[in-house]
């Protein structure tokens, strides 16, 4: 079992959440492939809104799929070769940057064909891509893919706002701002071409960037209890969150303008308001 996103004491969407981002996803199907981005920040309910509107597309009838933009993160010792020659800060998976694009876009255009296709899988537990024989595979006219992620959709910054550093991770340990152009640089680049294939885009949206560290608290209290050995401490948590915190913030703050539906989240992670463009 690979360990991704574990939603603490939530096994089920927000109903209202789900019913409306069914109503959007039904409107949108066709003949072929529907690619359906969901955005929100760690811990937000985009793996389990993944899996409860797979689950409602299988029953109705749409053969549906769910990938996530961390299982394509690059392999271990492919970001430790960006650590020596780019930035040491791309060791830790997350930001733009840190994916392999070219695998994404090649596991959707092998469904958009009516392939069936394999989907990558990326292991926590050993902050590594998992091996082939554990990835899951799509049928052949997979009709759905739920695309769901901490920044799918996100567009670059103006490269103005990349001059002051939004916390002490930036200030400390990325002093001229490398680490941080060369993530606007992918997104402004071969992130694009991926994200340019969503069909719709959902933005979970958090109450605020503060309330993102006690959510990925409370998954780290289920990994703990689970007696999980990649269980990170409070201060791991808040160190491991700030690689996150620019592009968070960011995304809070344009993307609604754009997203074809945006659920404003209360801190429990229900609905507050549910906007439709």
């Amino acid at each position: 079992m690979i360990e991704n996103e574990v939603i603490a004491g939530a096994q089920q969407p927000d109903a209202a959440i789900l019913e409306a981002a069914w109503s959007a996803i039904r409107g949108k199907l066709g003949e072929g492939l529907t690619v359906v981005g969901i955005c929100g920040s760690q811990a937000s309910g985009k793996s389990t809104l993944a899996a409860a509107l797979v689950r409602r597309a299988v029953g109705e009838g749409v053969p549906a799929v769910s990938l996530s933009l961390d299982d394509i993160y690059l392999t271990r010792a492919e970001r430790e070769g960006l650590a020596r020659t780019v930035h040491p800060l791309l060791r830790t998976r997350g930001v733009p940057g840190t994916h392999d694009v070219a695998l994404g876009l090649a596991t959707i255009t092998a469904l958009e064909r009516g392939e069936a296709a394999l989907l990558p899988r990326f292991d926590k537990g050993t902050d590594d891509r998992a091996p082939e024989a554990h990835w899951d595979r799509a049928s052949e006219g997979t009709r759905l893919l739920i695309f769901e992620g901490w920044c799918t959709g996100a567009v670059a910054q103006d490269e103005a706002a990349l001059a002051e550093p939004v916390n002490a991770l930036e200030r400390d340990e990325d002093p001229d701002g490398s680490w941080r152009a060369h993530a606007n640089r992918a997104l402004a680049g071969e992130y694009r071409a991926l994200f340019g294939r969503l069909d719709l885009l959902i933005l979970l949206a958090a109450p605020g960037f503060e309330t993102v560290y006690g959510w990925r608290c409370q998954q780290e209290q289920v990994l703990h209890q689970r007696g999980a050995p990649q269980a990170m401490s409070d201060a791991a948590i808040a160190r491991f969150i700030a690689h996150y915190e620019r592009l968070t913030r960011h995304i809070l703050s344009e993307m609604p303008e754009r997203a074809d539906m945006v659920a404003w989240l209360a801190e429990d992670r229900t609905a507050l308001r549910i906007d439709l463009r």
